[in-house]
């Protein structure tokens, strides 16, 4: 799905080709039309490189090889012969922000929080677009949330909120898929289990780079349930902005390279609608976000599905 204002540059990407699907690559997709095979391209110079995390960890220079790469013409792959992954998948930290937009605070008759509520999923939720998000038997209220994610690509601590964005790799579209019983009725309120069922972080489809992005928080941001929007907002409500919620994470613990913020979902999630509308197996959830583009995820009963 082409979305509204999405530039089709350098984009960084996991993939892998249908006849080595275990064989996980990173590269960039640039214009939309051609995967660069960074995997191939820099292992001269780095070795193997297999994972997002790793190659984020080469700091600058890794940036700066894999610039020359995609300007050389060489390593190109068409990106019909091979599938997108997700960009990143074992990060070290998956941190999660609530009430984060000011529409989703009014929905729910909520006072706008003064700092950053704090929580996290574990990494074993990331799944790439297309694949399925298992529905369990010990779910009753699925429910979704289209989120901005930020990555990180520079480690650090106590960053001043100034030099925040230098520790910014770029950014992605992320799935928050919550399980509301387990989030806000069970496990003493806790939202841990809420939201770490294998497979509730959905990412992708890219990680688009800072200087590819117009503004990070002037950007549309919907979900679409079996083809009907079910959020519509802008990034510009976001109560804490990019820069404040990195600063404010790294007073407490060190942000390192693949770390990824999922920074709050706008209003129209499930749970609040009247009556609730919650996911049940053969729905199809797409979340999107301007510039950085669309995933697709079919919800799937656990026994039935194919991983």
């Amino acid at each position: 799905r082409r979305v509204h204002g999405e530039k089709h540059r350098m984009r960084f990407i996991r993939f892998c080709r249908p006849d080595v699907p275990k064989s996980h690559c990173i590269g960039a997709l640039i214009n939309g039309q051609t995967i660069v095979d960074f995997t191939a391209a820099l292992a001269s110079k780095f070795g193997p490189i297999r994972s997002m995390r790793q190659f984020l960890s080469l700091g600058e220079s890794g940036i700066e090889a894999a610039k020359e790469v995609c300007a050389s013409g060489k390593w190109s792959i068409p990106v019909k012969d091979v599938r997108l992954l997700a960009p990143i998948s074992d990060s070290e930290k998956v941190i999660c922000i609530g009430m984060n937009y000011v529409d989703h605070c009014l929905e729910q008759k909520a006072p706008i929080p003064v700092e950053p509520i704090i929580f996290s999923k574990f990494a074993n939720t990331i799944i790439s677009p297309g694949d399925p998000i298992l529905f369990t038997k010990e779910m009753k209220k699925l429910d979704f949330e289209v989120e901005l994610a930020i990555v990180i690509g520079k480690s650090g601590k106590y960053i001043p909120h100034d030099k925040a964005m230098d520790h910014v790799a770029g950014f992605t579209v992320a799935h928050d898929v919550s399980e509301r019983m387990w989030q806000m009725e069970k496990n003493g309120s806790q939202w841990v289990l809420g939201k770490t069922f294998d497979s509730f972080c959905p990412l992708g489809p890219a990680i688009v780079t800072r200087d590819e992005i117009s503004d990070p928080h002037k950007l549309g941001i919907r979900c679409f349930v079996n083809g009907q929007t079910m959020q519509n907002s802008n990034t510009d409500q976001l109560i804490f902005k990019t820069e404040d919620l990195v600063a404010w994470c790294s007073k407490f613990f060190t942000l390192t390279p693949g770390d990824v913020i999922l920074s709050g979902t706008p209003p129209g999630v499930g749970v609040f609608r009247k009556p609730p509308v919650f996911l049940k197996p053969g729905d199809v959830v797409t979340c999107e976000i301007d510039e950085l583009g669309s995933i697709t995820n079919p919800v799937v009963e656990e026994e039935k599905a194919k991983l």
